[in-house]
């Protein structure tokens, strides 16, 4: 009942779709991997087989779900908050700045170049936090909550060691390039080590409404072979999954109408294509980074909820913006950035 009055409120504020004509999913968690294509990941000669295979099985595949940009760092930030790329998130913020001048333009994109966001740039946590859902990031391998560079100070994660933490990459944690999140006890108490996740999914109805879980630069599939001497690659990636995604749907939490999202930040950066009149934004000449394009190329993605039918295919194009609509959609909130562009698609889970 609370969270049918808060989502309803909140569609009447903000002009968002009444929760009403959305399944009444109450919990979302996204699984972000790295750096794949779809035919890589998904096709036939996928060495990763839990993704390929049983997760469709299981689900819905959606074949024509897009990257907005290469490198990583814009991908990651536009799931959260519906910014476009710049060339500092382009180039996964090797110096931890604040976005300058950072004034918030047409459609909600803040102008400028660097990578942490000012106050006013929301992120999905803030819009459900204000309507009291909670939210959490679970980071493989972090360690220590809310974790990023220090301010002016290089990244020392964008390559990853053997040593206990070293396989973190700050980029890969999006909530960390936002003064709204890290400048409020909210990023410690919800930005936090992997190792918390087991005990929020037990917890049922109390599980977070929404959560983004990115694995370390091993178990993301981005190194192949490991600091740490695993091999890496989609085949380290597909032990992830089959390891915590049974977790997650065995749970109590699962059981409360949950959804997953399993999909990829970007494809090689060789594809460069994008989806869905996705915009330009006003930051960057090129979202193709080192190849020229619109996009961050097709990742697809796959979902699993009760809600949908098991071995279903959904082939509408889709982005990380759709994403984002999606879940502001499914809990009643207003669109932010890019997520309200007009005609972006929500994902059809009804």
């Amino acid at each position: 009942m609370r969270r049918a009055l808060l989502a309803a409120a909140a569609a009447l504020l903000t002009g968002a779709p009444a929760a009403s004509a959305l399944p009444p999913v109450h919990h979302v968690w996204v699984v972000v991997l790295e750096n794949k294509g779809f035919d890589a990941a998904f096709g036939p000669s996928s060495p990763a087989t839990y993704l390929s295979k049983t997760l469709p099985a299981q689900g819905q595949l959606l074949p024509q779900y897009y990257g907005i940009g290469h490198e990583s760092l814009d991908n990651y930030v536009a799931m959260v908050s519906g910014q476009a790329p710049n060339a500092e998130t382009q180039s996964d913020c090797q110096v931890y700045t604040d976005v300058v001048p950072g004034v918030v333009g047409p459609d909600g994109q803040a102008i400028g170049q660097g990578c942490v966001y000012p106050s006013g740039v929301q992120t999905i946590g803030d819009q459900l936090q204000a309507n009291g859902l909670p939210w959490r990031a679970y980071l493989q391998d972090m360690g220590t909550a809310c974790r990023h560079p220090d301010p002016n100070s290089h990244d020392t994660t964008q390559t990853a060691a053997s040593t206990p933490g070293g396989e973190y990459a700050a980029r890969h944690n999006p909530f960390v390039y936002f003064h709204s999140i890290v400048d409020t006890p909210s990023c410690a108490a919800n930005d936090v080590d992997l190792s918390h996740l087991q005990a929020d999914l037990d917890s049922g109805t109390a599980a977070p409404s929404f959560s983004l879980i990115t694995p370390d630069l091993c178990e993301d599939g981005h190194d192949a072979p490991c600091a740490d001497g695993r091999p890496g690659g989609l085949v380290s990636a597909d032990k992830f999954l089959q390891t915590w995604i049974p977790q997650i749907l065995g749970s109590p939490a699962y059981a409360d109408n949950g959804l997953v999202i399993v999909t990829f930040d970007e494809a090689d950066t060789s594809d460069a294509s994008a989806c869905c009149s996705e915009p330009m934004g006003f930051n960057t000449i090129n979202p193709g980074a080192t190849t020229y394009g619109p996009g961050g190329g097709r990742v697809g993605a796959v979902l699993l909820s009760p809600f949908l039918t098991p071995g279903s295919t959904d082939a509408t194009p889709y982005n990380h913006y759709s994403l984002l609509r999606t879940v502001e959609d499914l809990f009643g909130v207003g669109h932010l950035g890019y997520a309200g562009a007009d005609g972006l698609q929500p994902f059809k889970l009804g």
